[in-house]
């Protein structure tokens, strides 16, 4: 699929943080990333989620990640916030409730083009007693 997009990633860096452990936390899941640092935070920007996407299938937590990316989605892209320290040993654990006391990776996912739908059935498709399901035939059963 081509797609463009661009993925901004914040992810806090508290005063009681190894600042290059945190920025591990987000190499981990986004390698493609360019990280920099700012005041008490780093941000990190990609224009690919193909490794996270990557992920996703590994851990098989497809439907988790599309209810996630739906829940803040908007008509020009999504976002959704991770736990740092499972992003720390490469694993992907969507925050979800209060945000955890060292605070959360936002990701803010920005789509241009396909639509905001297609490229979330492109990094985490439909599934179908648990196996992915090919977003194009999905959509002519429906």
């Amino acid at each position: 699929m081509i797609y463009s997009v661009d993925v901004r990633i914040v992810a806090p860096v508290r005063e009681t943080e190894v600042t290059d452990r945190v920025a591990d936390a987000v190499e981990n899941l986004f390698p493609n990333a360019e990280v920099r640092r700012e005041a008490g935070r780093l941000v990190a920007e990609t224009h690919t989620l193909d490794p996270f996407s990557d992920r996703l299938h590994e851990q098989e937590i497809l439907d988790t990640a599309r209810r996630e990316f739906k829940k803040r989605a908007t008509d020009e892209g999504f976002s959704f916030a991770l736990k740092k320290q499972a992003a720390f040993r490469g694993v992907v654990n969507f925050a979800v409730g209060s945000p955890d006391e060292l605070g959360d990776i936002e990701v803010h996912v920005t789509v241009r083009e396909p639509s905001v739908e297609e490229f979330v059935d492109h990094v985490a498709p439909p599934t179908e007693d648990g196996m992915p399901v090919d977003p194009d035939r999905n959509r002519r059963e429906r």
